[in-house]
């Protein structure tokens, strides 16, 4: 089943992101190899494509896992979740309809 994990940021968390971003990515990359990966990507904190030293306000990731268990289970060992980019994570169940 898919999943959207939607995770919202601690503010000023741009240097922490930035430190730990390859490990973050790494995870990310891991799943997409796996084909679990549907999409994700973070929230500029402004309406840009490139929020400069405004940062971001948090995270979308939707992925498939075999339960709400295991997504939270994998956010929550994430290095952005370890390392306090993230303030507050939410994991939903999803049903994607658009595109098929």
């Amino acid at each position: 089943m898919l999943y959207a994990i939607v995770a919202e940021d601690v503010p000023g968390s741009l240097p922490l992101r930035t430190r730990e971003r390859s490990g973050h990515r790494a995870r990310l990359e891991a799943l997409q190899a796996e084909g679990r990966l549907i999409m994700a990507g973070p929230f500029p904190a402004v309406d840009a494509p490139d929020p400069g030293p405004a940062g971001f306000s948090g995270s979308l990731i939707v992925v498939d896992f075999p339960s709400q268990a295991d997504a939270q289970a994998w956010i929550n060992d994430d290095p952005y979740t370890l390392h306090g980019v993230f303030r507050h994570i939410t994991v939903y169940p999803f049903l994607q309809v658009f595109p098929k």
